[in-house]
């Protein structure tokens, strides 16, 4: 459980530089981890993403100085960052649905985002099915779009990208590249070190790259498989979350830095057998 208590010790960071610089650096320093782990496993665990999060804990501590007496909104502005009177209206309003000058006003509705507290989720309910495998180096090729640090708005990009795809011919040439396992239509997320993020349509082969595809080669890992028949009973996004909070603290692995894949089957609905490898490590290694 070691990765939880550092994911706290970056909270606790944040929290204590709420009206100063955050660098992601150090916070993923602090958690153990590189600044693109840090946002994903933040954004998987905690529901948003990790700039959110910071824009809403501001703006509540900038609602609680506003309600003291003399204070003025610029002041309170520039405390929390904002250099621009208007972005910082604009992240206000954005949080609580009102102006910050309005939020001086006694009875004006605020809203408050506490601290987010990381724990071990104990539950005896809902079964996942895995099994761990080993698997030497994969290559796979297919079609990539671009992804941000914002869970949200990838969450809603992901399905039209897949609707665009299938809508085309693009769907078929993949499927008829799968020649390798893991066998299926692969739906990849890629985080590289420069930064860059990408989530890849794609086939496990060793065929050549056609025009306007991208290969990725993923390096050789133990992977822990969470499957299921038919279409997934919970989003990806919980698979993942229950795979921190509920299987990874008790297994005696970590997660690794690796892209996570989604396996389907080789048809358009993508219904069947289904499954989800996340790259795992021994503790310690």
């Amino acid at each position: 459980m070691e990765w939880l208590k550092n994911l706290s010790d970056a909270i606790a960071y944040i929290e204590q530089h709420l009206d100063d610089e955050i660098s992601y650096d150090r916070a993923a320093e602090i958690a153990c981890c590189s600044t693109n782990y840090f946002q994903r496993m933040f954004s998987y665990v905690a529901g948003i993403s990790l700039s959110d999060y910071i824009r809403r804990r501001r703006m509540t501590q900038a609602a609680f100085d506003l309600q003291h007496r003399g204070v003025k909104v610029i002041d309170i502005a520039l405390k929390y960052g904002y250099t621009s009177p208007t972005a910082f209206n604009r992240a206000f309003q954005a949080v609580h649905g009102i102006s910050p000058t309005a939020a001086k006003s006694q009875g004006m509705r605020i809203n408050a985002y506490p601290p987010i507290k990381f724990s071990v989720a104990i539950t005896g309910g809902s079964v996942m099915p895995y099994k761990i495998e080993e698997k030497e180096t994969m290559r796979v090729v297919g079609i990539r779009m671009p992804l941000t640090d914002d869970m949200e708005e990838n969450q809603k990009k992901v399905p039209g990208f897949w609707e665009e795809i299938l809508q085309g011919s693009s769907f078929q040439e993949i499927c008829h590249l799968s020649n390798r396992l893991p066998e299926g239509v692969l739906g990849i997320t890629e985080y590289q070190n420069s930064g860059k993020m990408y989530y890849y349509i794609a086939a496990a082969t060793d065929l050549p790259v056609p025009p306007g595809m991208h290969a990725l080669e993923i390096p050789a890992a133990t992977w822990a498989v969470f499957e299921n028949e038919g279409h997934f009973k919970e989003t990806v996004q919980s698979v993942f979350r229950r795979f921190l909070t509920e299987w990874l603290p008790f297994s005696g692995y970590t997660y690794t830095e690796l892209p996570n894949i989604e396996v389907y089957p080789l048809n358009e609905d993508r219904k069947g057998h289904t499954e989800v490898w996340i790259a795992i490590k021994k503790e310690g290694e």
